[in-house]
């Protein structure tokens, strides 16, 4: 039978692991809006309900305009039967886009960017009572990997409906929109980036040409954004709070729970005492967590997260931090703050009795900072780099709540204190699994800053070498074939050890693949871009998947560091394409991009490498490829104000961001679009989708409209 010991090693050390990856990218449960396309109307009238949802980035929705058998969950809308109303028809999809999918062995119908159905009902009653039950699911075109179906449920609300045979009023003078009140049943949370504006939703109809104007669409979109911030701001306290659960499970913190506690009920006159001193001591912790919280929110405010997430020296300060306290969870030195200010504070826990404790709580958040500074900060710095002034705050909050639930509970209830695994040789190995864990994702900072500058020196056969070297010395350690200089001897390996160790391994033989190629889809938000891979095997361009322009072809901006795959030539400045469209007499494709883009990445191996596409990228259009993040500071004759935000561009990231953002009502990439040299649109968008027939119409449409 398994010890309580080894349960809770176990436990802690499957969480960390788990919270880990939960680490690298959160997702929101998405939020629906359910309107009219008429705030009036009278008994009798048929009008629209429009439910509209926004889907995050590099994730897609399957339609209801599909088999239902064929294996993907679809959406379904029940609406529920009330005699106030009745449908007409069904609940139609708005925009869905169809596609042939092998793993389907079918044509499946999928939406993107936004989900929008439309249901026309016919109203029976003045009061409608219109509800309906929502159930669907979304998919990750990163990993592959779906959540689990959200079932929600949502009602009209707002809706005048007049017995007489009064004209309604047009949304032209009545502005308002009809807002639905959402009944959402519980469903999993993983937490997630902002997803990406929809301005201008647009509800109106070829039978009714009736629109919510700008003003209101921008409201809604603010309320629905509202929503879906709320629920990541819940994910990411759900996360922090795991991982302070799992820093009380290091050697500085957990011997020190019996000790404090057993400190509060023997200097205690009453129980009562020693539970209010409890509940003190825990409160105490969780102020000073979530202080250091608001300091990070007031020093990097709301628009640092982009800085933060790609600049070189918060990347290369985040890998050092990261690397030198994965080596000192591995043994080699312990990291302490100077005695003298620890000792200084220590002093002031004999003051007075709430006073004192204060200082107790604040010397034990010093003492055990060699342990918890790595997990809190890993915790503060992901917080950090979204952008938003609450997420440091409600990180250090779930955190420091974690942490401080045992004193209290303890103080409450001492006897549990009986039921505690005794400490020992496992907790420093929950401190060296963390060390491996601090190591491997030091190097995805550094990894981020070697993608946006062009260093190269880390490559992805570099990067995926030192994880399954790390992995495969995790197992051992595990097995008890390494041992470090804290360690003690260990007579035999228990079961949770054994299987930590098996899939230790597991993730190591999963990732070797990719030395080679593989894509490794579970771990592509991790990795850098295969565009840094030197060898894939069976790929005749070996030596780099991105090779650079032929050295034939004239020189253009910028084609000294950037570089188009596959030999093909192509700008990477807009205006020097629009030129070169008017003097060639051929169309742009226009490729917006990244480096540190997976599904572009995807999209250039898969798609544009096909024959067919190849051919007609190389010999029928001027490509443009615009990155996004690509930090090279242009001149200083070519900077210019946006007039969308009002800050000046200076990068080629800024100007080509600011470019989709305003002319092409997008900011996630892939997106292609074929244009003329006076920008007319020709053909698209399209984004990430690996249909070859599809982008090859998409191609073809485009070389079509040119022609006329």
């Amino acid at each position: 039978m398994i010890s309580l010991r080894n349960k809770f090693l176990l436990l802690v050390l499957l969480f960390s692991i788990s919270s880990m990856a939960v680490f690298a990218q959160l997702k929101k449960e998405p939020v629906w809006k359910m309107v009219s396309s008429k705030p009036t109307a009278k008994i009798g009238d048929e009008i629209e309900i429009v439910l509209t949802s926004v889907i995050e980035k590099d994730w897609y929705m399957y339609s209801n305009d599909m088999d239902p058998n064929l294996g993907p969950i679809a959406a379904e809308f029940t609406w529920k039967k009330d005699p106030s109303y009745a449908l007409v028809g069904k609940t139609k999809p708005v925009g869905s886009h169809k596609h042939y999918e092998e793993v389907w062995k079918g044509t499946v119908s999928v939406m993107k960017g936004t989900a929008k159905f439309i249901q026309k009902i016919k109203l029976l009653s003045a009061k409608p009572k219109v509800k309906v039950g929502i159930y669907f699911q979304e998919c990750s075109e990163v990993t592959g990997m779906c959540m689990p179906p959200y079932e929600q449920e949502y009602e009209l609300k707002g809706l005048q409906v007049t017995a007489s045979a009064e004209t309604p009023a047009t949304p032209e003078t009545t502005p308002e929109v009809i807002e639905a009140s959402a009944e959402t049943k519980p469903a999993e949370l993983v937490g997630a980036e902002t997803p990406i504006k929809q301005k201008d939703i647009n509800v109106s109809t070829n039978s009714d040409k009736a629109a919510i104007t700008a003003v209101s669409a921008s409201k809604t979109e603010d309320n629905l954004e509202d929503k879906i911030k709320n629920s990541s701001l819940l994910a990411l306290f759900l996360l922090s709070f795991g991982f302070g659960f799992a820093a009380l499970a290091t050697p500085c913190v957990y011997p020190m729970i019996p000790m404090t506690v057993s400190f509060f009920t023997k200097k205690s006159a009453t129980k009562m005492e020693g539970i209010l001193k409890g509940l003190t001591f825990g409160g105490s912790i969780i102020f000073i967590y979530t202080v250091i919280g608001l300091i990070v929110s007031v020093i990097f405010g709301e628009n640092a997260g982009h800085i933060i997430s790609t600049h070189w020296l918060p990347n290369l300060l985040f890998f050092a931090i990261f690397f030198v306290f994965g080596i000192s969870f591995l043994g080699l030195f312990e990291i302490t703050l100077p005695s003298g200010f620890v000792n200084s504070i220590d002093k002031k826990s004999s003051l007075g009795s709430f006073g004192g404790i204060f200082f107790m709580a604040f010397t034990l958040t010093l003492v055990s900072f060699s342990c918890t500074g790595p997990i809190a900060g890993a915790v503060l710095g992901q917080a950090a780099t979204k952008g938003e002034f609450l997420r440091p705050i409600v990180a250090m909050f779930g955190f420091s709540l974690a942490f401080a639930l045992p004193f209290t509970l303890f103080a409450i209830f001492p006897s549990w204190l009986q039921s505690m695994p005794k400490s020992g040789s496992w907790l420093n190995s929950v401190k060296v699994v963390l060390g491996f864990v601090e190591l491997a994702f030091a190097f995805k900072f550094l990894s981020n800053a070697d993608v946006v500058y062009h260093w190269r020196i880390l490559d992805r056969e570099i990067y995926l070498a030192i994880w399954i070297v790390l992995a495969i010395l995790l197992g051992c350690y595990l097995l008890g074939k390494i041992k470090f200089s804290h360690d003690s001897d260990m007579p035999y390996v228990g079961v949770p050890r054994f299987l930590l160790a098996c899939l230790s391994f597991c993730f190591a033989v999963y990732m070797i693949p990719g030395l080679f190629g593989a894509p490794l889809k579970a771990l592509s938000g991790l990795l850098p871009p295969m565009s840094t891979q030197d060898f894939i095997l069976g790929n005749d361009n070996n030596h780099s998947t991105i090779q650079p322009s032929s050295n034939s072809a004239p020189k253009t901006k910028h084609s000294d560091f950037l570089h188009l795959p596959h030999g093909l030539t192509g700008y990477f400045d807009y205006k020097e394409a629009l030129a070169a469209s008017k003097a060639t007499g051929k169309p742009i494709f226009i490729d917006f991009t990244g480096h540190s883009c997976v599904n572009c990445r995807k999209m250039e191996e898969y798609v544009w490498a096909k024959p067919e596409v190849l051919k007609r990228l190389k010999n029928d259009f001027i490509i443009v490829s615009l990155y996004v993040d690509e930090r090279f500071e242009l001149p200083e004759n070519e900077w210019y104000t946006s007039a969308r935000d009002g800050k000046l561009k200076q990068t080629i990231a800024e100007q080509n961001s600011d470019l989709q953002i305003t002319k092409y009502h997008f900011a996630a990439q892939p997106q292609y679009i074929v244009i003329d040299g006076d920008e007319k649109q020709l053909s698209g968008p399209r984004f990430f989708d690996t249909d070859e027939a599809a982008f090859v119409k998409f191609l073809d449409d485009g070389k079509a409209a040119f022609g006329k």
